[in-house]
């Protein structure tokens, strides 16, 4: 599963010109369910998204508290395109994506579960595969230093981190774990070692 996670004001869902759900202070949570995702991927999600320490603590501004000590909101949005790919030419490619049928009942999930395992009343849901106009106003100028209680906070959660490979050590028996694109051997000409 994929969420990106915004950090908010407000944040309301509208539908055919009907608002369907708004927010106050909290979390606008755009969230993709994948072709490989489980109801434990949806569970490690939800967690990640109720646990992150994304505002301002009462005391010290370097603390950071998550959305449920500051009693925020949580408005979920279903976007499939989070799984959109641009691999060859122009136009996205969204194999990554589950289809429709497990992917509303795996969002389905996730809603009822956040809602759940936080407070009812302070989840609300945008409307599966509708054309929804989100609105929100972010917490914070964008593009100042996160460490400041007034930066804006945008972060995307992946579930499905790539995987890691054994890579041989150092002959002694050892090895390490890094993933292919961590590995990089550089050969430098005879002429620099001179």
């Amino acid at each position: 599963m994929k969420a990106v996670i915004q950090r908010v004001k407000s944040a309301s869902v509208t539908v055919d010109g009907e608002l369907v759900s708004k927010i106050g202070r909290g979390l606008l949570v755009l969230a993709g369910v994948g072709r490989d995702d489980t109801e434990r991927d949806i569970d490690t999600m939800i967690t990640r998204i109720l646990k992150a320490r994304l505002f301002p603590g009462d005391n010290d501004a370097q603390a950071r508290a998550p959305t449920t000590d500051i009693d925020g909101e949580v408005l979920c949005v279903s976007q499939f395109t989070l799984f959109g790919q641009l691999k060859k030419g122009k136009q996205p490619d969204f194999h990554e994506a589950a289809k429709a049928e497990v992917a509303r009942s795996l969002y389905d999930y996730f809603y009822r579960r956040l809602s759940e395992t936080y407070k009812p009343e302070r989840v609300k849901n945008g409307v599966f595969q509708a054309m929804m106009d989100v609105e929100l106003i972010n917490d914070g100028p964008v593009g100042v230093d996160y460490r400041s209680e007034d930066a804006a906070v945008t972060i995307e959660i992946d579930t499905q981190l790539p995987k890691k490979e054994k890579i041989p050590g150092d002959g002694k028996g050892e090895t390490s774990t890094e993933s292919k694109a961590e590995r990089v051997e550089f050969q430098l000409p005879a002429s620099l070692l001179e």
